[in-house]
């Protein structure tokens, strides 16, 4: 089996269904970029949270983290307060128009999502599908760290 092959399928698919399941559950008439909408997720569910801790979470870094929160910051989406056990730290939490917009949209996507999953999955299909969820769990809680490029980098990220 070519690994690599697959990789790269999965990822294909992941990435089109994510569209897919903005595309038809609206998402994208709130106004708010995939990265919003997944660190607003993560706030109103983990939080408080700190920027770095939702960055790492995230796998992103904290500076870029930091300016996709601004903008759910200004929309009055989620809040920032001192922490009550360290002063020097700054919690994240989701407001309650945020918790609401979170909640509306996750049912959103649900319902599009069970609905092509009866509509188009025989149930030893759904039953397959299921299986494949739990496998990609475990892809995404993996040990196995980044891997790095060999090839070498010019002055504007191409390669040379």
């Amino acid at each position: 089996m070519d690994l690599a092959a697959l990789a790269m399928d999965l990822d294909f698919a992941m990435r089109l269904l994510r569209g897919r399941i903005r595309a038809e559950s609206g998402v994208d008439a709130e106004g708010l970029s995939r990265p919003q909408l997944t660190a607003l997720y993560r706030v109103v569910r983990e939080g408080p949270i700190t920027t770095s801790e939702l960055a790492a979470l995230e796998y992103m870094r904290p500076q870029s983290m930091a300016q996709t929160l601004a903008g759910l910051e200004k929309a009055g989406l989620v809040q920032r307060s001192p922490d009550p056990t360290d002063g020097r730290r700054i919690l994240l939490s989701g407001t309650e128009p945020g918790s609401e917009l979170v909640t509306d949209l996750l049912g959103l996507h649900a319902r599009w999502l069970s609905a092509a999953i009866a509509e188009e999955l025989a149930p030893e299909e759904q039953e397959e599908l299921a299986a494949a969820v739990k496998l990609i769990g475990r892809l995404v809680d993996s040990t196995v760290g980044p891997v790095v490029s060999t090839r070498r980098r010019g002055a504007h990220g191409g390669a040379r």
